[in-house]
């Protein structure tokens, strides 16, 4: 019987193809569809999930020791819904985090809620960025920039781990987005970002 995390994994080309893979979890069947689509109009090769435990399960971390080895899995990004059931991605965040393979890969997290402690907990955790729902365009453009500006030939250098600091980065900021409709991929309207300083000081 195959193991359990062969059923989630495909055969990806290399990360040399020019291609981002990102792994893009959520319990929500429409928002998986909306940020599917987002990010391969941004060029990404992406791989869906539905659930915290199946993420862990295509990384190779769910224990399963006859699983394949982990360098067959090539991701450069996880996004990452923060209120699913079973496993919230906090909780995910925080097993990729302690996993000495995974750990260097950045991971988003996305959530409809914009509450300070959740956003201030995961980005302490080591998120590379908090996003508040709908997701725009702008949104996955921007990110997916940057992880392309930091990779060398062997995928997200280790320099790109954030450092957990008050800079005005975008690695520390909070996206507010004002799109009336997750399906919205040409609101005019900019999103506006919030260092985490700057949330701290109007507290």
């Amino acid at each position: 019987m195959a193991a359990a995390g062969d059923v989630f994994r495909h055969c990806l080309p290399e990360v040399g193809s020019g291609k981002l893979h990102v792994l893009a979890v959520d319990d929500s069947h429409v928002d998986r569809k909306v940020i599917e689509r987002l990010l391969k109009i941004s060029s990404c090769q992406v791989t869906v999930v539905d659930s915290g435990t199946r993420a862990l399960q295509y990384l190779g971390l769910d224990g399963d020791k006859s699983s394949i080895g982990l360098d067959s899995v090539k991701v450069n990004l996880i996004m990452t819904d923060y209120s699913m059931p079973g496993m919230t991605g906090y909780e995910l965040l925080k097993r990729i985090k302690e996993s000495s393979v995974f750990r260097e890969i950045p991971v988003v997290v996305m959530s409809s809620e914009n509450i300070l402690t959740r956003i201030d907990s995961c980005l302490e955790e080591g998120a590379e960025e908090f996003l508040l729902k709908p997701v725009k365009l702008s949104d996955v453009k921007r990110v997916t920039d940057f992880i392309m500006r930091g990779e060398g030939k062997n995928g997200i250098k280790k320099s790109q781990k954030r450092s957990r600091s008050d800079d005005f980065t975008p690695s520390l900021s909070v996206t507010l987005s004002s799109v009336s409709h997750p399906c919205d991929l040409s609101s005019p309207s900019p999103s506006i970002l919030y260092s985490k300083k700057s949330r701290l000081s109007s507290a």
